[in-house]
């Protein structure tokens, strides 16, 4: 029988997506990894590739398409031995808007509910739908990421409920000025950090961190070979994993009624792009050293800036770091990003007078401010934590103990 083909959710958040090109057209034949189009979603543009073998036998959604919901039907491969008659028992589809033209454009934003597949029959696993019960979440509206959209247990435990987002104000001002549609990706940005700010009860700590003797390893680090060059944000990396581990009641996540604690140091590094900024991961960073630390994250902020990050590049972070010191800014407080319950802003180390030993002495210090989620971590637990990275960053040679 005819094989349908949905929208896919190519990423844990994303509940609409662009179909930016066909990379096939009516009649082509397809194998199981035939890149099938190229599909704009709120993380980035990502190739999504048949797992089907047939003849394209009608495409359902045009070229540049946006605000396609996931589980909207967007072809149909034609088995061996059909024609297009075949296509005579494909109903109840959901027409996918069509590509807008005009200049301006009225929008009026609504959370978007999960498009369900043919007939209305949301595919869900048992524990799925078990889970979504528990936690009075509607499964219709969980965005699947199994096999053919099916909604698996990962897809519920990060789900997280629509929140009423304040109306938008009205824009005045006579300046010449120039409109430009927002991304899918900047549109998810302004969603969850809104849900962020609107639900989570941040608190902030601060403290100021001495670097000459991590910039002294650094230097000494960096002399020995040409084969690689550790950055101060390496060591951040490896230290805020090593104090997550010092300080596990930090390395938690809120979850309702309960409350999830990770033995790992899952790192997500804040890395600007084109249009926004993503966060990859550095997976078990307490398990690897700078090098190791140092080559991953540049491997995963190129792919990041080519667009080729895969979904598994940049989801399940366990915390969160953002680093503007490389841009002169001395100090900021960053946005969680949830369900994550805690993120380190760095900013740049610079030269300040210190007092030691009631003499004042010259010093190289960076300050950071750690934003966490009250309802998961406490001030006592957050002050432990910032204490253990500042004691880690401080004297860089306790990271080998």
């Amino acid at each position: 029988m005819a094989i349908e083909i949905f929208m896919p959710a190519l990423s844990p958040t994303m509940e609409t997506g662009t179909l930016a090109n066909w990379l096939v057209k009516e009649g082509d034949t397809v194998e199981s990894g035939t890149m099938l189009a190229e599909i704009e979603t709120d993380k980035a543009t990502m190739e999504y590739e048949s797992i089907d073998e047939g003849v394209v036998g009608k495409l359902y959604v045009a070229d540049g398409a946006e605000n396609v919901a996931v589980g909207t039907l967007i072809a149909v491969l034609l088995e061996e031995g059909e024609d297009a008659s075949a296509l005579n028992s494909i109903s109840n589809v959901k027409a996918a808007p069509a590509v807008v033209k005009e200049e301006t454009v009225a929008v009026s934003v609504a959370p978007v509910a999960v498009a369900a597949p043919k007939g209305g029959r949301i595919f869900s696993s048992p524990l799925a739908r078990r889970i979504a019960a528990q936690k009075d979440i509607n499964i219709a509206d969980v965005p699947g990421t199994g096999p053919r959209g099916r909604v698996i247990k990962r897809d519920v435990e990060r789900f997280t409920k629509p929140v009423a987002v304040a109306a938008v104000a009205s824009l005045e001002g006579d300046a010449p000025f120039e409109e430009i549609k927002l991304s899918n990706m900047r549109k998810t940005i302004a969603r969850r950090l809104t849900e962020s700010k609107q639900t989570v009860p941040h608190f902030y700590l601060g403290v100021d961190i001495e670097l000459d003797n991590l910039l002294a390893a650094r230097k000494e680090l960096n002399s020995l070979s040409d084969d690689y060059k550790i950055s101060v944000n390496d060591f951040i990396i490896r230290a805020c994993a090593l104090a997550l581990q010092a300080v596990p009641e930090a390395n938690v996540q809120f979850g309702g009624d309960v409350m999830r604690h990770y033995s790992r140091s899952d790192v997500s590094v804040a890395v600007a792009i084109p249009g926004g900024l993503i966060t990859p991961v550095i997976r078990g960073a307490e398990q690897k050293g700078l090098r190791q630390i140092s080559e991953e994250i540049k491997m995963l902020a190129k792919k990041a800036r080519e667009g080729k990050l895969m979904p598994e590049d940049y989801t399940g972070g366990t915390f969160s770091i953002s680093n503007l010191g490389m841009m002169g800014i001395r100090q900021f407080q960053a946005v969680i990003n949830p369900p994550q319950a805690a993120i380190l802003a760095a900013g740049s180390g610079e030269a300040r007078v210190v007092i030691k030993g009631g003499e004042m002495t010259p010093a190289t210090v960076m300050s950071v401010n750690l934003a966490c989620d009250h309802r998961a971590i406490d001030g006592a637990v957050g002050a432990k934590f910032l204490g253990a990275i500042k004691t880690f960053l401080e004297h860089p040679s306790t990271m080998l103990l």
